[in-house]
Formats: C-alpha cells, structure tokens, sequence
C-alpha cells in the first residue's frame, strides 16, 4: 500500500525513533494499539509498541541517546524487549519476532523474525497494521492481513486460522470479546467458533490474566455485550460457574420464575450507566448468586429465594479468591452491598418505622448512595408504570433515609461513649460488660429510645452498669 499515513505520527519522538534505526540499518515500524485507534479516532492511549527486525534493547538504548533529557531504560533480556517512559508515554522497543507453541503450555518457543513473522503473531488483524518510521517508508502502512478493511466493517478477526491464534495463546479469546465490547465490532464467524472450541484451554492462563480482561469488560459502556459473549462461548464457565448457574427458568406447576442471568446482564448495564466504580458494577453482576442456592418451590407461595442476599455475600469472599480480586476493603465492600440488596425493598412501605430506617443507615454507612442506585438498576421491568412506581418507592426512601439521618446521624456510626469512658466511669478492665454496655447504647439509639448523643447515652451507659451489677466510681 503506497498510501502515506505520516500525519498520525503526531510524537515528534517517531522522528527520533526513525532516525537511530537507520543510523543502526534495521527496518522499524509503530505497530498494534496506538495505529488501530488512530484509524478509529479513539483516544491514544499512553503506552506506544514499536517493533524493528533486528534488536528493540539496541534500538531502545540508541533512541535514549538522542533524547534531551536522560531517560532511564528498563531491559527484559529474556524477552528481547525495552521501554521507557518520555512526555507520560511509555514506549515499548522489541524485535521482531516468531513464535511456536507445544499443546501443554502457551509459553511459546521465541526466535528471531521478520516483520512479517511478528505480524503473523499478533492476536488480531486489526492490531497488526503497522507504519514505516525509516527515512526511506516513514507514514507508510504496511497491512498484510486486510485489517484496515476490517475495521471499517468492524470485525475482529485473527491473522491466521483461529483456532491456531487461540490456542497459541488462549487470553486473546477474551481479548477478543473485551475488543467487541470496548469497539462495539462483531467477532467473525469462525473466530467466534474456535473460542467456543477452545474455551476449556483457557483454564491455562493465570486468573490474574483472566481477571484483568475480566475488569476490562466490566468498564465497558455495556458489559452485558462482553458478558453475554463469554456465556455463549462457555468461557465465563470457566472461571465463573457462579455466575452461570444464574442461567435458566424452571416451571412447576405452571409457575416460572425469571432467567436470573439475563436479570442480572441488565442490571449490570443499568449500574453502569450511573457509575464508574467497578466494585459497585461487580455488586451488581452478584447481587443475586445465592438464588440458584436458595431456590424452592412452595405450593402455596410459588418460587421463593429466602436470604439469598445472605447466602450470596457469603460466596463473595470465595469468588474473590478465585479470581485473584483483592481480599481487602474492596471485596468486604462488594460482600456488603449483595448482603443489603434487598433491604431498601422493606422500607417502601408507609409503616415502616425509623428504628429500620436507622439500621439501614448504620449498616451501609457511607455506601448507602451506592445501595440505592443498585436498587434503581435491579428495576427491570418492561411494563412502564411499574418501572415508574418502582423508582418512585425508592426515592421515597431516599428521603426517609435523608429525614433520619439528619436527625439521628447514624450513616457513619462514631459510638457517642467510648470503651474507655466505660472503663474509667466503672473502674474496669477490658472485660465482655465494656462490650455488653455499647451494644446496649447502640440498639437503644437504632431503636429509638434515647437520642444519638453524648448526654442521653451516658445516662443510659449508667443505668445499664447498674442492671449488670456495677457501681460508678468516676465522677
């Protein structure tokens, strides 16, 4: 292809880059996410790849040289491969390369190439185009496999057969899927069904691999499109078999309940349409995994799922440890908002007391906004004055959660007597009658029998001494 495409080498560090690979006679082209996204009129992403056939460290530590101001290059012998960081963009040196690969490992047998070598293995035709950076083809596109034809269909298709792609390295089927989602394009068809023949292979990559294309769908704009391709592909059975048992609709009796997975596919996309927290958009795709546990059938009731936000809170924390997720504040924070769920549905009832709205208040503390809003998107109704009425309960509990808390200030709990004003006030050591006195203190300011503040509370930590035998030795 004769066309020049030099007006997308907008760094002027391409120049440089071209300049010491000719001094050091060895072809050199920008290649893969940076030229796809050019063509698209997406965003550049700050990290560049640059591929030459002969030595990326040579040409990396060649390239610093020329640089103004020193840059520190990091080398990765075994892999060939350099980078640095200049003007808050990370570029990336490597020669070009061939690889081979043996069925029990998808870590492959490296050796030198040619340009056409490296293109072969790159995961999709769309990220193989590459552009001359040499005096002689600089803005050049070099575009062996029709990739630029591919992305003005939207295809994402592999530059070899698929089933060979996929199998070298069984990542690129959820790469592949990830790519559909984030550039809303349609995986071709025999693609698409090497993932689904090769699905059970992906058990071979470590889940933080699989785990960081995971987070990448589920930042998507619709994640339900990335999520829906890993179930019909069997990939998510793989690493998520909870997530799939959401899946399905029974009938006893002439009674059905809803497929959970589809529920929970439009949850998700509701979520994400109001939020960019990831971990809320997790809570989201869990809040109802402990259905298909729970799950009965009773005659007079129809389909019941008793405490499945309960049952589902407890299978966060084996989850998260599957899939290499954080076992911090972050998975205790999704573990809590699957657990209240279903609590704010309680609360639309006008009878409704303070005292449940004060024990909400103090069981989400600060994630109470976050609660709700995963309220709103589990509203999925398809009649409109339902979903109308729905949404309209729930800012109806918006406002008795604002009217108690401005009264009561509970969201953020801070205990108005502390362990220590126990202790000192009764002449204790620490002791179960400390802790017996602040849950004390605690369920009468949740039920509303004295108020939340330092006098009422005192005077109620004295009579509860007393009901346990204790006699007030501070003054």
């Amino acid at each position: 292809m004769d066309k020049k495409f030099s007006h997308f080498l907008s760094f002027p560090l391409f120049k440089v880059i071209g300049e010491a690979a000719d001094e050091l006679n060895v072809e050199c082209y920008v290649i893969g996410g940076y030229v796809r996204d050019q063509f698209l009129n997406r965003p550049i992403k700050k990290d560049i790849d640059i591929v030459c056939v002969g030595s990326g460290i040579d040409l990396a530590k060649a390239v610093a040289r020329k640089l103004p101001k020193k840059v520190k290059v990091s080398m990765f012998k075994n892999f060939g491969t350099a980078h640095f960081n200049y003007q808050q963009t990370d570029f990336e040196f490597v020669g070009a390369r061939k690889e081979s690969y043996r069925e029990d490992s998808r870590k492959p047998a490296v050796e030198t190439g040619s340009l056409q070598d490296d293109q072969n293995r790159r995961d999709f035709t769309i990220n193989a185009l590459a552009i001359g950076l040499n005096q002689k083809n600089y803005g050049q596109l070099l575009d062996p496999f029709n990739g630029l034809k591919d992305l003005e269909d939207k295809i994402i298709k592999t530059p070899l057969e698929p089933g060979i792609t996929y199998s070298d390295d069984p990542l690129r089927m959820m790469r592949a899927i990830r790519f559909a989602n984030q550039l809303n394009f349609r995986i071709e068809e025999n693609s698409f069904k090497a993932i689904a023949d090769k699905a059970k292979r992906i058990k071979i990559i470590s889940r933080e691999r699989i785990t960081d294309e995971l987070h990448k769908i589920m930042m998507c704009d619709q994640p339900s499109i990335g999520l829906n391709l890993l179930f019909k592909t069997k990939l998510i059975h793989q690493f998520l078999p909870e997530v799939v048992d959401l899946q399905g609709v029974e009938e006893v009796e002439g009674q059905l309940h809803k497929d959970n997975f589809y529920h929970t596919l439009e949850v998700v996309d509701n979520i994400s349409k109001t939020t960019d927290n990831i971990w809320l958009r997790y809570a989201a795709l869990f809040h109802d995994i402990g259905k298909p546990v729970t799950k009965k059938f009773e005659p007079e009731i129809g389909w019941t799922f008793h405490a499945h936000e309960f049952v589902g809170s407890k299978m966060v924390p084996r989850i998260f440890k599957s899939m290499k997720m954080p076992l911090n504040d972050k998975m205790k924070y999704v573990q809590k908002i699957v657990r209240l769920s279903s609590r704010p549905i309680a609360l639309v009832n006008d009878v409704v007391t303070d005292s449940a709205v004060r024990r909400l208040l103090f069981d989400a503390g600060e994630d109470a906004e976050d609660l709700m809003l995963l309220c709103d998107a589990d509203v999925t109704t398809k009649n409109p004055k339902r979903k109308k009425k729905y949404l309209k309960n729930f800012q109806e509990v918006r406002q008795r959660m604002k009217e108690v808390e401005e009264k009561d200030k509970v969201r953020n709990w801070q205990p108005p007597i502390s362990g220590e004003t126990i202790m000192k006030t009764f002449g204790l050591t620490p002791c179960k009658e400390v802790g017996q006195i602040k849950t004390a203190i605690r369920e009468a300011i949740l039920e509303g029998e004295i108020k939340n503040n330092e006098r009422e509370a005192f005077e109620f930590m004295l009579a509860e001494g007393e009901k346990l035998g204790l006699k007030k030795v501070m003054k």
